[in-house]
């Protein structure tokens, strides 16, 4: 039964103690870049930076790149909408706050499993979450914890743990030690957003009456999935969000309750050496065995008695300090955690879902602003370049723009020309013309000829 014990990231020896397929199922989602895809800025703001930039002349043009806009706001609200039905189809029989437990046949959880997997993946990329890497999250385990409490992490419960992060930055913090006479600060990376995701291990694969036992106390149930998300959380605080961490006792807590405990105890112990034995002398009289006990016997095994009490309540006042030391090391991974937990299992679809449909809104239109306005056609990488620098200038932000994405969402819509490594978009007015009758196309009416024509626009995300 491996254990994870540290003051720092867990993730490292999760993968090693996961089975080789266990490892390749769980290869991280994409490689952390130096820069963030993720778009901090808000949806309106771009808009209205993109009207104000000046390549918009006339004002008929600036209404009619309005319009393009929401239209391709209202139909990537519609696709997204699509995927959030898939995921909380998928999801219903891993959810751990249904009040009953949903049954189904092993393959048919399975393949539902995997389902909810995909589903989950694709939103999470379209969000612009990176999944966290094996040499990330080991620099982590190596850092020193913001809460100053050590964990435990019995990994055996576990079907897949998984971590992706949004954002980043640094942060100096400030950390209680030596009773608060000492608070050192340090420079600390925090990840703005973190999704956890936990499969239990199903309950077929749980065959001790221990383990069951010990989920039903944390009120986990095998075979579900739980489903996280967290706000500005350290790098190397990964270790206190697992469902099933426990606080341990660090080096210093042990000697802090131990060196009291035993000064306190061997002198109480070398008192109960001399005069124990008179205590079994006196008790083998009361029950037969010895033939007489006299005066000074009687006082010895008294005063034997009383050591033991002593000792019985010293024992008790250690192991009250020791759930009091406990407890206060708990409050402090709750606090940490309560404040910074927004959202939980199928609640966080709902955002991540919105988290993509607006990260792919805005990459959608800075991509289709600077086709439209280029004086010629583009290649992907100049393309990038130029909204990368005009985020830069504009907004004072930098980060990796997640061009394949922008231009895989207009490809999709059938907005994109090529002339070799050239890329182009039709002009506006065009342009409405096809959104709408793809809009048209969401609601055919039902006539046979509507009928016999699919939907030209294809319902898979890119």
């Amino acid at each position: 039964m491996p254990w994870l014990i540290g003051m720092g990231g867990t993730y490292g020896e999760t993968m090693r103690s996961m089975s080789p397929r266990d490892q390749k199922r769980s290869e991280p989602l994409m490689a952390a870049p130096d820069r963030d895809r993720f778009i901090p800025i808000r949806k309106a703001d771009i808009l209205d930076a993109l009207i104000d930039h000046g390549r918009i002349a006339s004002g008929a043009e600036r209404d009619q790149f309005r319009r393009l806009c929401r239209i391709l706001t209202a139909i990537y609200h519609y696709e997204y909408y699509d995927l959030l039905e898939r995921l909380r189809h998928a999801y219903f029989y891993f959810d751990p706050d249904l009040d009953g437990h949903p049954v189904c046949a092993q393959a048919t959880l399975g393949q539902t499993y995997a389902e909810l997997v995909q589903s989950l993946l694709a939103v999470l990329r379209d969000a612009n979450f990176v999944e966290l890497s094996y040499e990330e999250v080991e620099r982590a385990r190596r850092e020193s914890a913001v809460v100053p409490v050590a964990t435990a992490t019995l990994l055996d419960d576990f079907r897949e743990v998984r971590f992706f992060r949004r954002g980043r930055h640094h942060e100096r913090v400030r950390t209680r030690r030596w009773f608060g006479f000492a608070e050192p600060e340090s420079e600390a990376q925090v990840y703005n957003a973190v999704v956890l995701f936990a499969a239990m291990k199903p309950q077929g694969e749980i065959a001790s009456k221990v383990e069951r036992s010990r989920l039903a106390k944390r009120h986990l149930r095998p075979g579900s999935v739980l489903i996280k998300y967290f706000r500005g959380v350290a790098r190397a605080d990964l270790h206190a969000l697992y469902p099933n961490a426990r606080v341990v006792m660090t080096t210093f807590d042990k000697l802090f309750l131990a060196v009291p405990a035993i000064a306190g105890g061997i002198p109480i112990l070398l008192k109960l050496s001399t005069t124990v034995t008179v205590l079994f002398v006196v008790i083998g009289f009361y029950l037969g065995v010895s033939a007489a006990v006299g005066d000074s016997e009687m006082k010895a095994a008294l005063a034997a008695l009383s050591g033991l009490v002593a000792l019985g309540g010293f024992i008790a006042r250690q192991w009250v300090k020791y759930q009091r030391q406990s407890l206060r090391h708990q409050m402090q991974i709750n606090e940490n955690i309560y404040y910074r937990n927004i959202n939980n299992n199928a609640g966080v679809f709902d955002y991540l879902v919105g988290a993509a449909e607006d990260q792919g809104c805005k990459e959608a239109f800075l991509a289709y602003y600077f086709l439209s306005t280029a004086d010629r056609p583009t290649g992907k990488t100049a393309l990038g370049d130029r909204i990368e620098d005009w985020l830069k200038e504009t907004f004072a932000v930098e980060i990796d723009f997640a061009v394949d994405h922008a231009l895989a969402k207009l490809d999709r819509l059938g907005l994109i020309s090529r002339d070799g490594t050239g890329l182009s978009v039709p002009p506006p007015e065009k342009t409405l013309l096809r959104l709408d009758d793809i809009w048209a196309n969401f609601f055919p009416l039902r006539t046979p000829a509507a009928a016999a024509s699919p939907p030209p626009l294809a319902t898979e995300l890119g």
